[in-house]
């Protein structure tokens, strides 16, 4: 992971930037460690359905106490809960980079490798929450409950609203390794689907959440949509102002031949 590297006071304009590249190989690195952790998953999940899955897992829930009923809701409560803090933060770090909020104090190599490194660690939390609800005895989910939206037993719209939300953050992180081949016109157009993944995540936490109820939970939600809601907007000024200072510079340019012809005469 790249080291923070803190802007220096000064005229940031007039300093070019000299900042390295993202390295491929960290790229590498996160993209396999990422899929790593979901592959254990995976596999963690269905070992536990063969009967020497289950006899370990009578083992280990006589360890560790894992035969509890109430144990899988806390951890697919937690993970969920990770995973929207670190989509959150991930939402952050990328409109910092578009709209270069952070530019004057992080270095902007280490805000763009570590937007990539986060989004790749929600989708691994989400995965997290989605396979424990596999494990759990209070209320078992199956497989297409799981992958198939508005079919959940448990308030159907809100978990729909939620897996689509995944598809999306899913979508969004494939094609981020694959701008080459569709092109960053095409990259840029899905990439604005990331905010409404967002939402749609936040309602499936709000409303199908068990913990929405706490107070320090709707804080929680509140305060990072507003967080997200004010650098959108400073970003949609930002565009706002560079279309109105293109097109004053082309009204500039169209009038300077004219101005001109008129002097010559």
């Amino acid at each position: 992971m790249s080291t923070i590297r803190f802007k220096q006071p000064g005229n940031h304009l007039s300093q070019p930037d000299t900042s390295e590249p993202p390295s491929s190989w960290r790229v590498i690195v996160s993209v396999f460690a990422t899929l790593f952790v979901l592959v254990l998953i995976l596999f963690g999940a269905l070992f536990s359905l063969t009967p020497s899955g289950q006899a370990v897992g009578k083992w280990f829930g006589w360890l560790f106490a894992l035969d509890s009923v109430q144990l899988w809701w806390y951890v697919t409560r937690a993970s969920g809960i990770i995973a929207y803090l670190l989509l959150w933060f991930s939402m952050v770090l990328g409109l910092g980079v578009t709209s270069k909020f952070f530019d004057h104090m992080l270095d902007r190599v280490f805000t763009y490798d570590f937007h990539q490194f986060i989004s790749l660690l929600s989708i691994a939390f989400v995965v997290l929450h989605v396979v424990v609800l596999l494990l759990d005895r209070y209320l078992p989910y199956s497989v297409w409950q799981i992958l198939v939206p508005f079919i959940s037993p448990y308030r159907p719209i809100w978990v729909g609203v939620g897996v689509i939300a995944f598809y999306l953050i899913l979508l969004i992180t494939i094609t981020f390794y694959m701008k080459k081949r569709i092109g960053m016109r095409t990259f840029r157009i899905i990439h604005y689907l990331s905010l409404l993944g967002y939402v749609g995540a936040t309602f499936h936490g709000i409303y199908a959440g068990t913990d929405s109820a706490l107070p320090t939970v709707m804080l929680l939600y509140k305060g990072t949509g507003i967080a997200v809601i004010f650098l959108t907007v400073f970003w949609l000024a930002l565009l706002g102002l560079k279309k109105l200072e293109a097109r004053r510079l082309a009204l500039a340019a169209a009038r300077l031949p004219r101005n001109r012809h008129a002097s010559a005469r």
